[in-house]
């Protein structure tokens, strides 16, 4: 009993030292490749991240947010969920989200996933030093476009399940009288850790899908697959990863909203010149963060094909490696000590 709750106190600590390592190797390659990613790769995801953050401009004014809300909002009240705070305020965010992404789609679609595979083929090339070509970044987007496809389709297939669980849950406890207030709001704090759970794990197989489908020219529900069965294990140390690029994206979405969008709606603005300029710098800083997030992706892909295998009971340590050549794939089993 004292061995197994070691154990499960150990793998934290183990999660978060693989997460710090991987970090460390991404901030690294980044300012090894720092004039490529920031003159070339920045630039090309440029026209995604302004559309992303003038969407906080144009998308609450315009008749597609309350139409996909009320939608919403009906369908909701139609599966019989309560009309608790949790429900309003996923259902409003959850409609900025899809309007902000149909805003950006066409951008979505071109410049992001240029941007991705510029960077990926970069990082993959076996000359580092080199500027990948251009023919060999367009022909990483369709496999990328693929991917994006069916990841689009899994985030689809997330939310419903997550919807689904929710439905069910309420609707059988509340028939079991648990119709309380204290009970709503407990349940709808369990719903929302639920909904995170689900979402999130999905976000991070997607992204996984689309780094290996760049890393690996195939793209589609293939990728997917690989990536959950690569992901196994290591979904605390993608979701360490995730949260501080994140988080920062958020802040700087907050800080256009603060300086820009919160300006144009007061008429604070002295001169529209030096408000343009502003958002067209915060712009840059979020495509930069952008490919540094892709960035963390590909180096966490790398460490994912790469396990370890422990053998405590001869006094030996493996190391199992994924190795793919001539489009074949086989696994080495080396000793830990013979490695260099």
């Amino acid at each position: 009993m004292l061995f197994s709750l070691s154990a499960m106190e150990e793998r934290p600590r183990i999660q978060m030292e693989k997460a710090t390592k991987i970090i460390r190797r991404s901030i690294y390659s980044f300012l090894q490749n720092y004039q490529y990613l920031t003159a070339t790769a920045a630039l090309v995801a440029f026209p995604y991240s302004a559309s992303i953050l003038l969407s906080q401009l144009f998308v609450p004014s315009s008749p597609l947010l309350p139409s996909i809300h009320n939608r919403l909002r009906i369908l909701f009240q139609a599966a019989g969920f309560p009309s608790s705070e949790f429900f309003t305020v996923l259902s409003f965010k959850i409609s900025q989200t899809i309007s902000s992404s149909i805003f950006a789609l066409p951008l979505t679609l071109s410049f992001l996933l240029i941007a991705k595979a510029s960077i990926i083929q970069h990082l993959n090339h076996h000359k580092p030093n080199l500027p990948p070509s251009f023919s060999s970044v367009l022909s990483l987007y369709k496999p990328l476009l693929t991917t994006h496809i069916c990841n689009f389709l899994l985030l689809l297939s997330a939310n419903a399940t997550a919807f689904s669980l929710l439905f069910f849950g309420f609707n059988f406890l509340e028939g079991f009288g648990f119709s309380s207030p204290n009970w709503l709001l407990f349940l709808s704090a369990a719903g929302a850790v639920l909904y995170s759970i689900i979402v999130a794990n999905a976000l991070i197989i997607c992204n996984l899908a689309l780094v290996s489908s760049g890393m690996e020219r195939s793209g589609g529900y293939l990728a997917i697959l690989k990536a959950c069965v690569l992901i196994r294990g290591r979904t605390s140390t993608a979701l360490i990863l995730a949260v501080p690029v994140n988080l920062i994206l958020a802040a700087i979405e907050a800080l256009f909203h603060y300086r820009v969008v919160r300006a144009y709606h007061t008429g604070d603005m002295m001169s529209s010149f030096p408000m343009a300029l502003e958002g067209v710098l915060i712009a840059y800083l979020y495509s930069t963060f952008l490919v540094l997030d892709t960035v963390v992706s590909c180096m966490f892909f790398k460490s994912c094909k790469t396990g370890c295998l422990v053998d405590q009971e001869g006094g030996y340590s493996y190391r199992i490696e994924i190795s793919e050549e001539y489009g074949n794939a086989y696994v080495k089993l080396k000793n830990i000590e013979e490695l260099p």
